[in-house]
């Protein structure tokens, strides 16, 4: 296999690695982490997608003694060490994903209890994406890159038993088997990304940090066997274009590179393939007639909103990809663990290895937001003819093959070597228990038309092309005074929201003043109206709604503060629908380009599910979309059914969980969780029954037209 990276092209740089070892699944990552931090003199850098500060580095034990907590581990490390200073650095997320999460991190998490324990939540990124990077670094001399944030839900051995009394969240929860690969390194690279790491603080805080000096002694945990070592690594990076900086499409690059220089196998572990550039490099691979085998080992199903959007897109690829396989060499697998019941192996793993000469690690999903709109950080070598590295690069493969297909490492390569065909290796050696199967062909939906625009865009977002997908330059010519009317009254609203987030009206929409106002209010014999009031006002002044969400959770209680959501979300949707369609729905049918009203017809047809994706994927604030939907063709009917069955499941977990939130604080136990569970379990069942038969109505109709 020819040389693939290139500095500057498909890599940021190149450096040396004096060992690298290939962890494969969280508990030998949390084992090594904490082995190497217990090591660390000066620094840690830590920067996620989401950290919690409650999990557990080593389940059921305490290392030698070691704290197992992650805060409380970190904790006791910079009490052991005077000069060790701690950052951590997780994206500030989308509400969609606040019941998964630990809530209201600055103010629950304790990492800002410790003066050298340094927390912040960045938002430097542009809208719709994500900091998506899982690095940690230690002292500039030891690096961890991969899959594998530090939060819940992710620990798990290779063995990943169907009921491993371990797999257990901060809240009690068992939660199902969980694969990923995580790469630690040692030597120049790993001072190369704490240049990266810095770089990213500054950005989000402003602040610069200092290099840490290159302190003596043993870091690379005694217990930890390199599977490489003196190699040189390449650092990959996506790093969207934001606030005048150029766009770093270094993951794209070397993706299309590699599939473009394979030439007997490519063999990939991912979480999702919906990229549409790697789809298309993919299919032309297939097309050649002396083309590489490619072997793809996805998750095979995941939650109502992934498979909805993501889980669409990547049906239609698949689709595509088979279409191309004319030759007869793509395998789609996902990896088969009995006796789970409703549970899957979570396949969270980014990896990818060509010809047994080339392999990556790292964060990068095989998704267009991987490509250009989220940070990405991933880790690839190649062996450039030594036999030393390629025999590194079959081992960490054959560990993965040997985990799926439940049979040694030494079993998978000299299958390998007998058939000297992946797909003839994988296929002899799949059994009947824990195995890979193929991937289901799955129905190609509609929605796949406009969904990655929304859920999986190709580039970050950008405000004034967001409206112009509603308002278009032709319409700007032609609109007159009303049109204008509309563009400013838009600008206006957007500026309100930035007001209420980067000024000092920031105050009043802090929950605790929140809550005091609402702790008067509870009493007041108006508080139903007054409260409901607050949503409509504060929808047209574009203040925070779920601020408002969670404030009345706190203040009326669950049930309560869940009607009183719901209905005052409700009442602000439709009066901003009605305000769009009085300032602007008479000048986008008339005046707009058959751009602005295809879609329009489009969503129009497919009102309510129309309605309910844009209400999961926040791609504008409430206010907003409210407006655009009543300037479209969506009828009002199809708007308040797609609003309520959208934003139902959003407003329960945020309303339950900000209250049994306090209840917990002030009656900590299992109670508390139990009740919360019970009740969630209820609600989304009912909503997830609306759901489903408002789609089968939905699917029967289109089938009967």
């Amino acid at each position: 296999m020819e040389s693939i990276l290139r500095e500057g092209k498909n890599c940021w740089c190149l450096k040396r690695a004096d060992k690298v070892a290939f962890l494969v699944d969280a508990a030998a990552y949390f084992d090594a982490f904490a082995r190497s931090a217990l090591q660390a003199r000066e620094s840690i850098l830590i920067t996620g997608w989401d950290i919690d500060s409650r999990i557990r580095l080593f389940p059921g034990k305490e290392m030698n003694g070691h704290p197992s907590i992650l805060f409380e581990f970190l904790k006791h490390l910079v009490k052991r060490e005077k000069k060790l200073n701690v950052h951590l650095l997780e994206w500030d997320f989308a509400v969609i994903y606040a019941f998964e999460r630990q809530l209201f991190s600055d103010f629950k998490i304790p990492w800002k209890r410790n003066r050298r324990i340094h927390f912040h939540m960045d938002s430097e990124h542009p809208i719709g994406g994500s900091h998506h990077q899982k690095v940690v670094v230690l002292d500039d001399r030891m690096a961890f890159v991969g899959g594998i944030d530090l939060t819940v839900s992710r620990w798990d051995t290779p063995e990943h038993r169907p009921h491993d009394p371990r797999r257990i969240n901060p809240s009690g929860e068992h939660y199902g088997p969980f694969h990923d690969v995580q790469l630690a390194l040692e030597g120049q690279a790993a001072s190369a990304l704490g240049d990266l790491m810095r770089t990213r603080w500054e950005r989000a805080t402003g602040e610069r940090l200092g290099v840490p000096e290159r302190a003596g002694g043993e870091i690379w945990p005694r217990n930890l066997s390199p599977d490489l070592e003196d190699v040189r690594v390449a650092i990959v990076r996506t790093d969207p274009a934001h606030k005048g900086r150029e766009e770093v499409r270094e993951v794209e690059a070397l993706y299309l590179d590699t599939i473009a220089a394979a030439r007997r196998f490519i063999y990939m572990e991912n979480q999702y393939l919906t990229s549409m550039s790697v789809g298309k490099a993919l299919a032309s691979s297939l097309e050649k007639s002396d083309g590489p085998e490619i072997v793809v080992v996805l998750r095979v199903s995941s939650d109502w909103l992934e498979e909805t959007t993501l889980g669409n897109l990547r049906a239609g690829l698949l689709d595509h990809l088979r279409r191309a396989d004319v030759h007869g060499r793509l395998r789609v697998y996902y990896p088969h663990v009995p006796h789970l019941q409703e549970k899957v192996l979570n396949v969270h793993s980014k990896v990818m290895v060509a010809d047994g000469a080339f392999v990556r690690v790292g964060s990068s999903n095989l998704t267009n937001r991987s490509m250009g709109v989220d940070t990405e950080c991933d880790i690839a070598l190649e062996s450039s003819g030594e036999q030393r590295i390629e025999k590194g690069i079959a081992g960490i493969m054959n560990r993965l093959l040997a985990e799926h297909l439940h049979v040694s490492p030494q079993e998978i390569q000299s299958t390998l070597e007998r058939t000297g065909s992946l797909i003839e290796c994988i296929e002899e050696l799949r059994g009947s228990g824990r195995t890979l199967l193929p991937f289901p062909h799955e129905e190609v939906s509609w929605k796949t038309e406009f969904l990655p625009d929304v859920v999986d865009p190709v580039e970050p977002i950008d405000p004034d092309k967001l409206m112009d997908e509603f308002l278009p330059e032709d319409v700007a010519q032609r609109g007159g005074h009303r049109l204008r009317r509309f563009i400013i009254l838009l600008a206006a609203l957007l500026a309100l929201a930035a007001v209420w987030r980067w000024t000092p009206l920031s105050g009043w929409a802090d929950p605790d003043t929140l809550m005091a106002l609402g702790a008067q209010l509870k009493d007041n014999g108006m508080a139903p109206a007054l409260v409901l009031s607050a949503y409509v006002l504060g929808s047209l002044i574009m203040f925070p709604v779920t601020v408002l969400i969670v404030a009345t959770a706190i203040t009326f209680g669950p049930a309560s503060g869940f009607l009183y959501s719901l209905t005052g979300c409700v009442l602000a949707a439709m009066t901003t629908y009605g305000l769009g369609k009085a300032l602007g729905r008479e000048t986008v049918s008339r005046l707009a380009g058959s751009r602005v009203n295809r879609l329009s017809r489009k969503l129009g047809r497919h009102g309510v599910v129309a309605v309910v994706t844009v209400r999961i994927i926040p791609i504008a604030p409430f206010t907003i979309i409210n407006m655009f939907a009543g300037a479209s063709h969506i009828r009002f009917r199809d708007f308040l059914l797609g609003t309520v069955l959208g934003m139902t499941p959003g407003i329960a977990a945020v309303t339950l969980f900000g209250h049994q939130l306090v209840a917990a604080i002030r009656e900590p136990g299992w109670k508390s969780f139990a009740i919360l569970g019970l009740i969630l379990v209820l609600m989304v069942s009912a909503v997830f029954l609306v759901k489903a038969k408002w789609f089968s109505r939905s699917d029967e109709s289109r089938t009967h037209r």
